[in-house]
Formats: structure tokens, sequence, C-alpha cells
């Protein structure tokens, strides 16, 4: 069954339209992220559906821009009365976001959220040494952590010896700067902000008290970007009421509909140029899907054109005579093109 019936079978399942959007998380370049750049797709979606009763939105990626969900969200809700996310395995940080602002998140035994404590990176971060045209991301949480060590682990309450941890942090090697530790108080703080905005956009609304506990679960207390959270936990122990069980039969539809965009985006597949140029081979193009946006009506995909070429360099090697170049072959890439199609 393609994907399309897939989709047709969820809509007729749950009285639905459905517009779908993953991300592929292969590994190497070529993988993708919530970005921006998908709100007129989405846009144009909800256009042609037009306004409806219930919008499902399929969604699966590994995070991306935090800035997108609210936008996202707030967009998709003018279409619909009630908005739903499902998750067919993973939907994490930036996507764990939006499914907050859904008033019902749609989970299978696979699925899985996260915390949506970010990383941030700008100018004032610290000269990555190994390769210094980039910067150190600096996680939030991890800057929170450090100071609670300080104050409730060592016991560091006064107002001086607080000022020396501070110093020590900004004094590190590599330094950071001031301006970057102020960048991570804002994004902790814009963070919360937009997680609250999401889940009082609920058609039924959350009592300030539930809402502030699950911000604090999401953003705080689940100490690693890593922890993933399953729909028993997320109900269950964190307050998230909005989760709801996916059925068997919808469990399965979910599965195929999930393994039918698998085939192109190659969820977590290893990446090697050498294989992607092929045995034998001196030249190969190859082209990569890295994002679809879908529904019955329309379908969108984030095409990425890359050429391989095999070429030989020359590589010093020490020889009891000195230091020869020895020729060695080097398979190198270029990207043709790259946009949504």
């Amino acid at each position: 069954m393609d994907k399309k019936q897939l989709i047709q079978q969820i809509e007729k399942t749950r009285t639905s339209r459905v517009i779908t959007y993953l991300t592929s998380d292969r590994q190497g370049p070529f993988s993708a992220r919530i970005a921006p750049d998908i709100i007129p797709y989405i846009s144009n979606q909800l256009q042609t559906i037009g306004k409806t009763q219930n919008i499902d939105f399929f969604l699966y990626s590994t995070g991306g821009d935090t800035m997108v969900p609210w936008r996202l969200v707030s967009m998709i809700r003018e279409y619909c009365d009630k908005f739903s996310v499902l998750v067919p395995y993973k939907a994490h940080s930036a996507a764990t976001m939006i499914a907050l602002g859904a008033d019902e998140i749609v989970m299978s035994d696979l699925s899985e959220l996260s915390p949506i404590d970010p990383s941030t990176a700008n100018i004032f971060n610290p000269t990555d040494p190994t390769n210094p045209q980039n910067r150190i991301p600096i996680s939030v949480e991890d800057v929170m952590a450090y100071f609670d060590l300080a104050k409730n682990k060592f016991n560091i309450k006064n107002d001086e010896e607080l000022s020396h941890v501070f110093l020590k942090l900004i004094d590190a090697n590599p330094q950071i700067h001031p301006l970057a530790l102020g960048n991570v108080n804002r994004i902790h703080n814009l963070i919360r902000m937009l997680a609250k905005r999401l889940l009082k956009s609920h058609k039924t609304s959350l009592k300030e008290e539930e809402i502030d506990s699950i911000v604090d679960y999401f953003t705080e207390k689940l100490y690693s970007h890593q922890y993933f959270i399953g729909r028993k936990e997320a109900r269950e122990d964190l307050g998230l009421t909005t989760v709801v069980n996916a059925d068997a039969a919808l469990a399965k539809i979910m599965k195929d509909l999930y393994a039918e965009y698998d085939k192109e985006l190659e969820f977590g597949k290893t990446w090697n140029p050498e294989n992607e140029l092929g045995a034998n081979a001196v030249q190969n193009r190859h082209d990569y899907k890295a994002a679809y946006i879908e529904s019955t009506d329309l379908s969108n995909f984030f095409d990425i054109a890359v050429e391989y070429r095999k070429t030989q360099v020359s590589v010093p090697q020490q020889t009891p005579g000195g230091i020869i170049q020895v020729p060695q072959d080097q398979v190198g890439m270029k990207v043709l093109n790259q946009g949504w199609k």
C-alpha cells in the first residue's frame, strides 16, 4: 500500500484530514531538521484542505529550530477545531514542542518524545579547538546544572562564593564569554514561555499548575536531552493528559506509513561517500530526499542532488630516505542543487 492510500486510511479511521511532516535523520551531511522554510508549504497544504473539523499532523523528526513550533501550531489552529499530532516513532526536541501544542498526542508503544532543553551557539560561544571555524554549542541545562551543583550539592550560598563560581565558568578553557551565558539565559526563558503558550493553546484549557509542572519536566527535570519518553510515562508521570494510545489498527497504519517514508528518507542510515560512489565507479550522482510534507492533495519534498567523483591526492609519507608524496584515491563530492520541490 502506498503513502497516499495509508494517509487515506488514517483519515477514514479518525474522520480527519492528515498532513505529514517527516525529516530524515540519516547519518552524515544529508539529514534535515525542523526549519522555518516549511511554513509556506504547510500553509499551502492548509489552504488546499480548507477549514475542517480535525487535522492530524503525522510527525517524525529529531528536532530543529525551536522558533518554528509556535508559528506552525498557531497557523494550523486557524484551520481546524481539533489539532492532533500522530507520532509514529521519534518526535524529539522541537518536534516535542509541536506535540505539546496539540489537543491530542496519539502514540503507539514505539512513539517517543524528549526534553526540549536546547543547546545554543552564537558568535560569543567558545571556538572549537579542533575546528576554529565552528563554535561549541552550550547546553542550557548544563549551565543550569552547574549552578545547581554549586548551590545544592556543595552548599555554596553566599554572593561572594557564587561570584567565584561564575568567574570559574567564564574563565574556563576555552573561555565562555559572559554574553554567551546571557544568551543561554534568554533561550532558557524563551523555551519555557513558548512551551507554556503551546500548552495554553489547547481547546480544553489546562490548569496553570498543570502547565507549570509539564514545562518543568520537559525543560529541567529530565536532566538529559537523550532521555526519551514513552506514552505511559508522558501521560502518567509527566502529567501530559493529552497523550492517547493508538489502538492496534491505527498503530499498524502509522507503522506502515512510517515504513514507506523510511524507504526514501533512510532514517538512521549511515552515510559513506565511497559507498555512495559505488564499486569501480569514477563518477556518480545521487539524489537524497531529506524531508517530506504531504497530504492526499499535495506532495512536497526537500531534494539534495550530489555528484561524487573519484580523485587522486598526494599524501606525504615518511620513508627511510625522507618524505615522499604517495598518490591516494579520494572521493570528492559537490552539491549540485538543493531545495523544496
